[in-house]
């Protein structure tokens, strides 16, 4: 089920008095209540404070004030974001009932701008773990992903049109591959991560899952402007489309994990966009790309050794204290961590270091990258989430990423995934937008 709930679009209708933002937050709770019992994205509802938020932006913009570019926006919380109102439970028993103090910083943004924080979505155990038993909104004999698996099944199955993520391999990209949805994670260090739980100190990002690409960056571009980062550029609206002169195809190891299905549905799309008057370069027509790859996929590994290192603190005293309620996965990185010395971490930093100059680089000549979001459409079952092979690359190296809606295998979306240089996250969005009204 495709929809166009967006809040952007409507916005026009607020300012000039057709619509209200709580006509908006009705619709939204509207189809919580036909399909959330089958998607189950939702750990908490706050419906009542909601509405309450819905109804103040509404006199705002009856009076022509509103207070920023998201007043009145319906937003959901992933559940490893502290909310002041709500619990934040992590999908873990050790954390159940448990009520934080204050909101994460991005959320208290978000209240401060009038975004209507209408409740908690599921995630994977710690955003890294065991999975929650959110369906996918196109199939729910399938997964949709994680860990960010209940904001993108939300937006996905149109209960809202922007809900916020996080994703320290694959947890925003894929999830929004799989569910149809506008996935955006930024250049590293771009959304201030304060009041989310850790994972990793330096493969962390806060990013958006939405409807559309105007919602994903109005929202992004707001939480960016309360704090010190730059790299999203002025202003709410969504940067003019600006047509690739070239773009670097990637295969990297992933290719190996996809279907014939969606390996043609991929070559059609860069067909596409080579008939339009993109040049396409890959390791087939240039050696230093197959390096390039060749090196992507030899230092892969190396992040997620990152991951579980900078994981010790705190679930090492989280297994010590809970034991078996903390599950395997997590049990099996802090197994790995241990292993590890203080130079194994610090000469796997080091060869990150090198490679972001390499990816630069390369980077120099051609406005992105393009790879797959995902490896294929989202698969049966709802223990596994999914291979994480495609995103982690630009996890590892932090940077801004984009997976669009942009194809279908069977039925099922499939996203493209666009990355481009650290911190011109405007330019890559730029692109996106071009690309998102030609081949969608």
């Amino acid at each position: 089920m495709r929809h166009s709930l967006s809040f952007s679009r409507a916005l026009p209708d607020f300012v000039g008095g057709r619509r209200t933002p709580r006509d908006l937050l009705e619709q939204c709770i509207d189809v919580i209540a036909a399909r959330d019992a089958t998607v189950k994205a939702f750990v908490t509802l706050n419906i009542a404070d909601a509405r309450r938020s819905a109804d103040a932006a509404t006199a705002r913009y009856r009076s022509g004030t509103p207070l920023s570019p998201v007043d009145g926006c319906p937003v959901a919380i992933k559940d490893i974001i502290a909310t002041a109102d709500m619990p934040t439970q992590m999908n873990s028993a050790v954390f159940e009932g448990w009520q934080p103090s204050r909101d994460a910083a991005c959320v208290a943004a978000l209240r401060r701008g009038g975004a209507v924080i209408l409740g908690k979505t599921v995630t994977t155990e710690f955003a890294m773990g065991r999975s929650g038993p959110t369906t996918n909104p196109f199939d729910p004999a399938r997964t949709p992903g994680g860990s960010s698996s209940g904001s993108a099944a939300a937006v996905g199955a149109g209960m809202v049109p922007a809900a916020l993520a996080t994703q320290t391999q694959g947890s925003i990209l894929r999830p929004a591959s799989y569910c149809g949805a506008i996935g955006f994670k930024p250049t590293t260090g771009t959304l201030d991560t304060s009041g989310i739980h850790p994972l990793s100190s330096t493969c962390d990002h806060l990013g958006v899952i939405a409807a559309s690409l105007e919602d994903a960056w109005r929202v992004a571009r707001f939480l960016e402007g309360a704090g010190p980062s730059t790299a999203l550029g002025p202003g709410p609206e969504l940067p003019a489309p600006i047509k690739p002169r070239k773009l670097i195809r990637l295969y990297t190891r992933g290719w190996a994990e996809l279907d014939d299905r969606t390996r043609a549905a991929f070559d059609s799309l860069v067909a596409s966009l080579e008939t339009r008057g993109v040049a396409i370069a890959s390791r087939d027509s240039d050696p230093g790309i197959a390096r390039l790859e060749q090196d992507l996929d030899a230092g892969l590994p190396g992040s997620i050794a990152i991951v579980a290192y900078e994981m010790k603190r705190p679930y090492e005293q989280y297994i010590e204290r809970f034991g078996e309620l903390i599950g395997p996965r997590i049990h099996e990185l802090i197994d790995s961590a241990r292993a590890m010395t203080p130079a194994d971490y610090e000469s796997l930093l080091a060869n990150r270091r090198r490679m972001q100059g390499v990816v630069q680089r390369h980077l120099e000549g051609c406005d992105g990258f393009v790879t797959l979001a995902a490896s294929g459409p989202a698969p049966p079952g709802l223990e596994h989430t999914g291979s994480r092979t495609f995103q982690s690359y630009g996890s590892w190296l932090g940077l801004p990423a984009f997976s669009l809606p942009l194809m279908e295998v069977e039925g099922l979306p499939v996203g493209l995934q666009l990355l481009g240089p650290m911190g011109a996250d405007d330019g890559l969005c730029a692109v996106a937008n071009w690309l998102m009204p030609g081949l969608g």
